[in-house]
């Protein structure tokens, strides 16, 4: 048996008076999806550890049976994985954000739908006219932005504290950013946590590198940079050319979710079942997962994490590697960024593409297959319209392959999975479970 995980990023959602006081999913009725879900067996699943925030990082982390107590470092190690950035002992990566900000507010966390190629010239532009003048200073290299994908970059501290608070922009949208800067976390007893107090405020000059820096003084840095930032994006001609159009502008950057290299053992030493395995996501958080958990990244021409992603691309990529592969996890951001967007009717049309020209030709070809595969489709969290944030509630699965005994639910949508076979699972069990088919 071979096993195939479909995931729609932040897919679930609330009832919405719009649409008679259905879900999204229910409204939808996406034809694939159901289908699957009435020939198969379907449950619920808590995505989200006890003390860990509703993000996807965590969420497709434990949805792939990791334990985040002792696997977890953040997002930025991941992208940097996934980057191709080779992280230090001292290296401190945070997940970086080029945002929208407006009258003092986050307007967007994606800087205006910031494509790549812009937003290479803007991290070339961050670096020399805002990390090097700091790394002179400091006399080694201290700071250093690495491009991703779109508005996802990378942020390397040499030194840097992770025991810091950093929002995720996704969750604040229309709130002033001022209140929600990177601030040092309460010193704890038995930490190698340092507290800088009266040094938080002496970026320019901070400690020698070999000893690195306290939280107070990486969160001090951090809001530097943050504010020059601003200072220097919103005098560079790409966002001149933007506002003078009327269109938002990407102004800011946005550091957080800090972390170590992590240390993770793969999927084929957690499961033996899988001798090879792959990865399909636009999303460099996903490739970094994947990358960890030993598998292969495959790249889709024309994949971008939003509603005009190429799922047949990816579709294709997902038959082609199902049948060299044991496991094949394939991620579609599109529905989460609609969800932030707040955009319904782009939502609705992200959770039918997924259905209609994804989900449609991996199930009619592994139909065909000699070797059965195991197909198990769900979000990790669900990204309500009406709230544009990640909230941490339990999510809806299925799981489907010939000759599976069906329970008795016929439609996939968050109420519906309410009464399926499997109950309510949690984090790990879900893997467990499916794999152990």
């Amino acid at each position: 048996m071979k096993h195939l995980i479909i995931l729609g990023d932040g897919m679930a959602d609330h009832k919405v008076a719009r649409l008679g006081g259905k879900t999204l999913l229910q409204y939808a009725r996406p034809e694939y999806m159901n289908r699957l879900a009435k020939a198969g067996r379907t449950g619920r699943l808590i995505t989200i550890p006890e003390g860990f925030q509703p993000g996807s990082e965590v969420a497709n982390t434990a949805i792939l049976g990791y334990d985040l107590n002792q696997v977890y470092e953040g997002r930025g190690p991941l992208e940097a994985a996934s980057i191709g950035y080779e992280m230090q002992p001292d290296d401190l990566a945070l997940r970086c954000n080029i945002i929208t900000l407006e009258d003092g507010k986050i307007i967007t966390h994606n800087g205006g739908n910031l494509q790549t190629e812009d937003a290479r010239v803007l991290i070339d532009y961050l670096n020399e006219h805002l990390a090097k003048p700091i790394n002179d200073k400091a006399g080694y290299e201290l700071v250093k932005f690495i491009c991703g994908i779109q508005y996802r970059h990378l942020l390397i501290i040499k030194g840097g504290n992770k025991h810091i608070t950093c929002a995720p922009p996704h969750d604040h949208p229309n709130e002033e950013w001022r209140r929600l800067t990177p601030q040092p976390l309460p010193e704890r007893e038995g930490s190698n946590y340092s507290q800088d107090n009266e040094e938080t405020k002496k970026v320019t000059t901070p400690r020698p590198h070999r000893e690195g820096l306290g939280a107070g003084l990486t969160a001090a840095l951090l809001n530097t940079l943050i504010v020059r930032s601003q200072e220097l994006l919103s005098q560079h001609p790409y966002n001149l050319d933007k506002a003078a159009r009327g269109e938002r502008m990407a102004n800011s950057i946005w550091p957080w979710s800090g972390g170590y290299r992590p240390s993770m053992q793969t999927l084929m030493q957690l499961y033996p079942q899988i001798k090879s395995g792959s990865v399909i996501s636009a999303v460099d958080l996903i490739q970094g997962i994947g990358k960890y958990a030993g598998l292969r990244i495959i790249k889709v021409p024309g994949a971008t994490g939003l509603a005009d992603t190429n799922y047949e691309g990816k579709a294709q990529a997902a038959i082609e590697a199902i049948q060299k592969d044991d496991f094949v996890f394939v991620h579609v951001e599109a529905t989460d960024e609609a969800g932030h967007d707040g955009d319904l009717e782009l939502k609705l049309k992200a959770i039918n593409y997924l259905d209609q020209r994804l989900i449609k030709p991996i199930f009619e070809a592994t139909e065909k297959m000699d070797e059965p595969v195991c197909i198990a489709i769900l979000p990790d969290h669900p990204t309500p319209v009406e709230q544009r944030i990640h909230v941490n509630e339990p999510v809806p699965f299925l799981i489907y392959y010939k000759g599976i005994q069906p329970d008795h639910v016929e439609h996939y949508d968050e109420e519906s999975c309410v009464a399926g076979s499997y109950g309510l699972l949690r984090l790990n069990e879900f893997m467990q479970t499916f794999m152990s088919i």
